[in-house]
């Protein structure tokens, strides 16, 4: 197992939809290891492939819910149903969320609450969970970055221009910028 390093905005991989995976082997299952190893030492409750630079539709997820229930695993391939967001400015204590690949900035997002999420495991066995609160909402924020989506992109007016000036005051933005967790100095 590796920790790998986790691509910045503006990396072309972070916003191009990846492609589906069509080989379950010993490559992916290193692949996966390496993700959660990763996620766990940034430390983050997601990571998606194409943030550590791999093109491909898998994510993994690691949450501890209010009720003290380990929600852990790998999607591959998933799809996502979600609820529609609600009506109505996102509020800043409740809704807002990160990215490790806009590192150590957080802002309110309004995301669906709910979300029913199919997928493959490791074992090409096939899944679904259905999910509320913050579980979909790492769902949601995950599986937008396999469709070459950042969470930055979906912020109210105010919220994206203020995420604007943080990656180009942070020289962010352009191809060639990571982090590794462990030993970069980045409060994500």
């Amino acid at each position: 197992m590796a920790v790998l390093p986790i691509r910045i905005t503006g990396d072309p991989v972070l916003h191009s939809p990846a492609l589906p995976v069509t080989l379950f082997g010993d490559e992916l299952r290193s692949l996966v290891s390496d993700m959660f190893e990763t996620m766990e030492e940034a430390p983050g409750v997601g990571l998606a492939a194409p943030q550590v630079g791999v093109p491909l539709r898998v994510f993994v997820y690691n949450w501890l819910d209010d009720d003290e229930r380990l929600w852990r695993g790998v999607a591959i391939n998933p799809e996502l149903l979600i609820s529609p967001a609600p009506i109505g400015a996102a509020d800043e204590d409740t809704e807002s969320e990160g990215c490790l690949s806009i590192p150590s900035e957080r802002y309110p997002l309004r995301r669906g609450e709910r979300a029913l999420l199919t997928a493959f495991d490791l074992d090409e066995k096939a899944y679904e969970i259905h999910a509320s609160g913050w579980l979909a909402r790492i769902f949601q924020h995950e599986f937008d970055h396999l469709d070459g989506i950042l969470y930055a992109d979906r912020l109210e007016h105010t919220h994206a221009v203020a995420v604007a000036k943080t990656i180009k005051k942070s020289k962010w933005g352009v191809p060639g910028n990571s982090w590794l967790p462990g030993v970069d100095d980045i409060d994500a």
